[in-house]
C-alpha cells in the first residue's frame, strides 16, 4: 500500500513539475514572440521615417503696377513691369518627426503625431519689359516684395492643386505599411484615439 503510494505521489509530482516547466516555456516563448513583434515594428516604423517629396514646376506670367501719386492725386507716377516666373515648388513630408507609441500588452501601435507638409517654392523670376515712371523707379525693395507676392500666389493655386493630393497619397503610401505589418501580426493600428481597419479607413481618418 505504502509502495503505491509512494507511485501515486511520484506521479503527481513529475506531473506537475511537467507542467510548471511546460508553462514557464510557454510564457518564454510568448515573451520572446512579443518581443520579436515588437522588433520588427519597430524596423518598420524606422523605414517609414524618410522624407516624403513631391516636386512640381509652374510657368506662369505676372503684370506687375505700381503707381505713386503726387499733391493729392494731381499728377501719378507708374512703373510697370512683365514678370515671368518658372517656378520650382517641392511638397515634402518628414517622416522622422513622426510621434508613435507601441503598446506591447495590448498589442497596439499608436500614432500620435503626422508632420504637417513642409512647402519650399523657388519662383525663379525673369523681368521683362521694365519701364519706370518719372518720379518712381524700380528699387531692390520692388524686387522683394514681387518675389513675396508671386510666392504668396504660387502657395494658394498648389493648395488647391491635385499636386497637394499626390504628395497626400505618397505619405499614405509610406504610412499604410504600418496598417498591412500591425495587421499581420495581428495587432491594432490606432491614429490618436480612432482604429484603423483598412488602408482605405487609414486615408478618410488621416486627411
Amino acid at each position: 500500500m505504502k509502495t503505491i503510494f509512494k507511485y501515486v505521489i511520484s506521479g503527481f509530482i513529475a506531473v506537475s513539475v511537467f507542467y510548471f516547466v511546460s508553462s514557464l516555456l510557454e510564457r518564454n516563448r510568448d515573451k520572446e514572440q512579443l518581443i520579436a513583434e515588437t522588433a520588427l515594428i519597430e524596423k518598420e516604423i524606422n523605414n517609414v521615417s524618410k522624407l516624403v517629396v513631391t516636386e512640381m514646376k509652374y510657368a506662369k506670367v505676372y503684370n506687375y503696377e505700381n503707381t505713386k501719386s503726387y499733391g493729392w492725386d494731381f499728377f501719378q507716377s507708374q512703373k510697370t513691369a512683365l514678370i515671368i516666373s518658372n517656378a520650382r515648388a517641392q511638397i515634402s513630408y518628414d517622416l522622422k518627426k513622426l510621434k508613435y507609441e507601441i503598446n506591447a500588452p495590448d498589442k497596439t501601435i499608436i500614432i500620435k503625431y503626422i508632420p504637417k507638409p513642409e512647402m519650399i517654392i523657388d519662383p525663379n523670376l525673369t523681368f521683362y519689359q521694365m519701364d519706370n515712371g518719372l518720379l518712381n523707379r524700380f528699387e531692390g525693395k520692388d524686387y522683394n516684395t514681387i518675389t513675396r507676392k508671386v510666392k504668396t500666389d504660387l502657395k494658394q493655386e498648389i493648395e488647391k492643386d491635385a499636386v497637394m493630393k499626390n504628395a497626400q497619397n505618397r505619405l499614405l503610401s509610406e504610412l499604410s505599411s504600418l496598417y498591412i505589418i500591425s495587421n499581420s501580426l495581428g495587432w491594432k493600428l490606432n491614429y490618436k484615439k480612432a482604429e484603423i481597419n483598412s488602408t482605405k479607413e487609414m486615408d478618410s481618418i488621416l486627411f
